[in-house]
């Protein structure tokens, strides 16, 4: 799922705004994102790792709550990067966590206490999907303290998709792109974990998610239809936008795996 990258940070209009609307970057709400925070700060972490980060919401919202730890973002998009910075900053954060553009592939970031990588996999591995998950579970397992916690948010198919629905997915969407729930937490065991919580975004959260997704563009869209970057905007947001409604609403699940490594 890929937003319009015609951006605008200047605040002229000029161009729109990139996910303005959006705190996390997935269909995670504030109560669920709380008990995530909650249980991860119990246990006392003094180090937090977030691979493919953004923005680093989730990570500074574990730092917020565990005053003891000390954080490292990576992604490799500036733009989020710098607005991660930033909200670091306005919370008096920015001490204890640094934000670094460069792959999650092979990092030589952790051990941690606590990993976090949300809608982020993808980044481990170029294998087809489910070995690529399996890859990434395997790493996230080399890259987490004993005793510590790993969350994963990763998706997986809520049932099996119809040819018409994978025709109006992503381009080349197959039903071997994702796991199904069931299997998804037994390729967590086998690479070394327990899974001591699962739990999946619910209806509500993945509206709330699309529609903040696209909300920046289509009020840029509404109010400047004649701009130069318009059409092309505009067909770049209505396909994302057919693609969830046609296409993965209902059957793309996102799975929320609290982990702790074995042994």
């Amino acid at each position: 799922m890929e937003t319009p990258e015609i951006t605008d940070t200047s605040g002229d209009g000029d161009l729109p705004p990139r996910l303005t609307r959006l705190t996390f970057h997935g269909p995670l709400s504030e109560a669920r994102a709380q008990r995530i925070v909650g249980r991860l700060a119990a246990t006392g972490p003094r180090t937090v790792l977030d691979l493919g980060c953004g923005w680093g919401e989730l990570l500074l919202r574990v730092l917020e709550a565990a005053p003891d730890a000390t954080g490292i973002g990576v992604d490799i998009k500036g733009e989020d990067l710098d607005r991660g910075r930033a909200a670091a900053q306005e919370r008096g954060l920015d001490g204890r966590v640094r934000f670094v553009e460069e792959t999650a592939k092979d990092t030589a970031r952790g051990p941690a206490d606590v990993v976090l990588c949300v809608g982020a996999s993808q980044a481990f591995s170029s294998a087809a999907p489910a070995e690529a998950t399996a890859e990434a579970l395997r790493a996230l397992r080399g890259l987490v303290n004993p005793g510590g916690r790993v969350v994963l948010g990763e998706g997986f198919w809520e049932r099996e998709p119809t040819a018409r629905e994978l025709a109006g997915m992503w381009p080349d969407a197959g039903a071997g792109d994702h796991l199904y729930l069931g299997d998804l937490v037994d390729a967590a065991v086998e690479a070394g974990f327990r899974p001591l919580w699962v739990e999946t975004a619910s209806a509500d959260e993945w509206e709330e998610f699309e529609s903040g997704y696209r909300s920046d563009v289509e009020e840029w869209l509404a109010a400047y239809p004649g701009h130069p970057e318009a059409a092309a905007t505009r067909a770049r947001v209505d396909a994302q936008r057919s693609s969830w409604l046609r296409g993965y609403r209902g059957v793309l699940g996102i799975a929320y795996l609290t982990l702790v490594p074995v042994g």
